[in-house]
């Protein structure tokens, strides 16, 4: 379930509020055993997608890293190369 969760620190351009909202959701998902909640605990599963993904924006707003920025290009090419070696 959590397979999309990505690394969102130190990327230029940095992550969008898409990516970080996402990456809350698969979050809150795993968390909760659930891909979509009852009626009865819709009101608490956004809500703790909200907290989650607030939470996230403020440690990727606090973090900082003399590293050079990530090009998500050549980032999601390595990826594809481990997985190509990893599934044949």
């Amino acid at each position: 379930m959590c397979r999309n969760i990505r690394q969102l620190h130190n990327f230029a351009p940095p992550a969008t509020r898409e990516e970080v909202q996402a990456a809350a959701l698969q979050y809150v998902r795993k968390v909760s055993g659930s891909t979509r909640p009852s009626q009865a605990n819709q009101e608490a599963f956004d809500a703790a997608v909200a907290e989650v993904a607030a939470a996230t924006q403020r440690l990727l707003d606090g973090l900082t890293t003399s590293a050079p920025h990530k090009d998500r290009e050549v980032e999601a090419a390595k990826a594809r190369a481990r997985a190509a070696v990893r599934y044949g």
